[in-house]
């Protein structure tokens, strides 16, 4: 790759497993995925979800005010921020390790604890729908719903599970902090499981509870980081249309306008694939020369030499 490319990276939940073992298993083939851009030359801010890991620290947090009344219940952003901290602590190490090994050693690699700011007056916070936590009983979730002040619904035959807000993004408020340590040379880790959800009250900013995905926080990163690519790393090579289904077909180019004339026919999976494409093409449209690729973890590199994924642009 002749040009130096900035790059926002996405990864989705197959980068990091579902376990703490998984996790600091699964980085190791991640860092060296990250890593192989950086020998193209790229420079490079990451972007992590954090769906099982808050979904475990948020359990774990309610079964202490369980067992001990005096404890009150963790609040849910704070759940996100520990879930940046030690997802970040393990994705990091591995990094470095990585780039030692692979003779790098002037790139200082640092995790940004990120706050992200949502619009208090989203719809998102008047239908809750983003599922987090394990299942429960009637009973537990009656008790859930009098104690904690949450929101339970019956999911599927299964039990009851918590659903929380998915607003928008609407400002990384740490984005000044980013840009410098990006500019400066070090490989950034931001904006972790979407970003800690807060609102402004004036200068104070207030925890919301709820949970942003983090394929739009990693559209609105790009975006403001002035990148050239947003690549989106998932569980499929490229995206396809009548997914699972006899006419299936793989995608390899898309522009904006094909794309949403996909989205309007429901060819991608709500909490799937839709946010993914609908990420890529705001990206792609926010800019002439911006491009989105949405591909495997594995297959980034020869993402972003044209030789495989499925590249989102103008």
């Amino acid at each position: 790759m002749k040009d130096k490319k900035r790059i926002v990276i996405a990864l989705g939940g197959n980068a990091l497993g579902n376990t703490l073992p998984e996790q600091m298993a699964a980085v190791k083939t991640t860092a060296k995925a990250i890593v192989d851009l950086i020998e193209e030359g790229c420079e490079v801010v990451v972007v992590h979800g954090n769906g099982p890991q808050v979904g475990m620290i948020n359990n774990a947090m309610a079964a202490l005010s369980r067992e001990n009344p005096e404890q009150p219940n963790t609040p849910l952003s704070v759940c996100v921020a520990m879930s940046q901290a030690y997802i970040g602590y393990d994705l990091q190490n591995a990094l470095r390790e990585e780039l030692y090994n692979r003779n790098i050693k002037n790139m200082p690699v640092s995790t940004m604890i990120t706050q992200v700011r949502v619009d208090k007056d989203d719809s998102a916070f008047s239908n809750p729908s983003k599922p987090i936590g394990h299942f429960m009983t009637k009973e537990e979730a009656d008790h859930a719903e009098k104690n904690y002040d949450y929101v339970m619904k019956e999911d599927s035959g299964r039990g009851y599970r918590r659903v929380v807000a998915s607003p928008k993004p609407a400002e990384i408020i740490e984005i000044d902090a980013i840009r410098s340590l990006m500019e400066s040379g070090q490989l950034v880790i931001a904006c972790g499981g979407g970003g800690i959800p807060v609102t402004r009250e004036g200068n104070h900013l207030r925890g919301a509870s709820a949970v942003i995905d983090k394929d739009f926080a990693s559209e609105l990163l790009a975006e403001q980081l002035d990148a050239d690519f947003l690549i989106i790393l998932t569980a499929v090579e490229k995206v396809a249309i009548n997914f699972g289904k006899p006419e299936e077909k793989w995608l390899d180019d898309l522009d904006c306008g094909t794309a949403k004339n996909y989205i309007d026919q429901g060819q991608f999976a709500p909490g799937s694939m839709l946010p993914k494409v609908q990420a890529a093409v705001t990206f792609a449209e926010s800019k002439p020369g911006r491009t989105a690729l949405i591909t495997l973890l594995e297959k980034a590199k020869k993402g972003i030499l044209g030789e495989t994924g499925t590249r989102i642009h103008q």
